[in-house]
């Protein structure tokens, strides 16, 4: 039997995509979730899972289990499966298998990916972290380079092993690098024969002139520190020419001199570049919406498309701007303003269904954290009716830890999380370091 409620079709079911459920779960509407994946996942603690802190299930729950009391309303649907296109003239979705969908509101959040400024072959010596399939290959990798080390007898031969490179001094650059060098120092020290974990080199490689670029100055200028005195190498102004298997070319500049360095490394990890989802390119083609140089989509003002008012894009593959006082500014790609844009187009088609006009969306910025390690963080808050609030330090890093865990999904990861990070803390063990290595991941660490 076909409804006649409005379908609403919701593509991903990243903080935005779930948001925007939530919210329309309690309206008159018939909603289908699609996601590629099963679960929800907490990206900004991903690396944990890569650097073998946490386990995938901490920073991750099932969608039908995080939405089980959405689906007991009865007007949700979720499935399992990737779309492929988006036809906006016909209102209907292609999905892996030659299925189709047909919506009358589609919201998308598919997120974003890697980007690698055009040079796509360096994927295959670089990965980036945008899943748990990418956090379990950069921790096959990690680990892996311990073990080849251990078994080279050459010094020359293990050096490269020895030296781990991070490009990108975002936040999950500099959160990775940190992450790192407290691995090599405090976690591995004794459990080699052969190799002192210690020696390893951590290299944090920065295109700009400062690492934590979208901070202000003087916070970045303490991460810089704070690294510094993990161990890590730190080096900004510094333009990635090159990636292969055996390490990073970069150039850096002496006054108006340009100067080319190698270094020799098995291990890089890409931090540098996100780009929009493929389901921008569609969107393009199928409606003419322009996007930017990420290839993230420019929507109006209230998150739609330029004569498509039914279709809405957020999160990460939006080219989203906050309209209030004064000029619009651009949205930054954070969890805080995906979560924000889910529940404003899920409003706004409901404005639209009873007849009233759409609201321009606002981003309430609250801030900015970011962990560099052990007792090492920065934050930069936005308090109302007090204005910037900005420090560093153990106090930082506590601030950051209770706002993961209270941002977490579900009662059981934020107990689990608590447990595994106490543990770590106190005995400098990481519990996740089991690799049950695929082949794939075998012979990228053999490259």
């Amino acid at each position: 039997m076909t409804s006649s409620k409005p379908r609403v079709l919701v593509i991903g079911c990243g903080f935005g995509g779930l948001e925007a459920v939530r919210a329309l779960s309690r309206a008159d509407v018939e909603i289908t979730l699609v996601d590629r994946t099963n679960h929800h996942l907490f990206q900004p603690l991903l690396y944990q899972v890569a650097t073998a802190g946490l386990s995938a299930p901490a920073v991750s729950a099932p969608i039908r289990h995080t939405l089980r009391r959405e689906m007991k309303r009865g007007n949700l649907t979720i499935l399992q499966a990737e779309v492929t296109d988006i036809d906006a003239a016909a209102r209907r979705v292609a999905l892996d298998g030659a299925e189709t969908l047909a919506y009358d509101h589609l919201i998308v959040a598919a997120g974003a990916t890697h980007s690698y400024f055009g040079r796509d072959e360096w994927s295959v010596h670089a990965p980036g972290l945008k899943t748990l399939a990418d956090a379990f290959a950069i921790r096959a990798r990690v680990i892996g380079a311990f073990e080849r080390a251990e078994r080279a007898v050459d010094p020359v031969e293990r050096e490269p092993w020895m030296t781990f490179v991070v490009i990108g001094a975002g936040p999950t650059g500099v959160e990775m690098a940190g992450t790192m060098s407290e691995i090599a120092r405090h976690t591995l020290p004794d459990e080699f024969r052969r190799i002192d974990s210690k020696q390893a080199r951590i290299v944090l490689l920065e295109g700009s002139d400062r690492v934590l670029g979208s901070f202000v100055p003087s916070l970045s200028t303490k991460a810089r520190q704070q690294l510094m005195r993990l161990g890590v190498e730190v080096f900004t102004g510094c333009k990635v020419t090159g990636i292969d298997a055996g390490g990073v070319t970069y150039e850096s500049r002496d006054g108006d001199v340009a100067r080319t360095h190698r270094l020799p490394s098995r291990t890089v990890i890409w931090a540098a570049g996100v780009a929009g989802s493929p389901l921008g390119r569609a969107l393009a083609r199928s409606t003419g919406v322009a996007l930017d140089r990420a290839g993230r989509v420019i929507v109006e003002p209230d998150l739609s498309l330029p004569g498509h008012p039914e279709i809405a894009v957020i999160g990460d593959l939006a080219a989203a701007r906050s309209h209030g006082r004064g000029e619009p500014k651009p949205v930054p790609g954070v969890s805080p303003a995906a979560k924000q844009m889910g529940r404003t187009a899920a409003a706004n088609l409901l404005h639209r269904l009873s007849g009233q006009p759409a609201k321009p969306f606002h981003y309430i910025d609250y801030g900015n954290l970011a962990t560099i390690g052990r007792n090492s963080a920065v934050v930069d808050l936005t308090v109302p009716a007090v204005g910037a609030l900005r420090f560093s330090g153990y106090f930082a890093w506590l601030f950051w830890l209770f706002a993961h865990i209270y941002f977490l999904i579900g009662f059981r990861n934020r107990l689990i999380v608590m447990i595994d990070w106490a543990w770590a803390y106190w005995t400098y063990e990481r519990s996740s370091r089991v690799v049950a290595q695929p082949p794939r991941a075998q012979e990228l660490v053999d490259s």
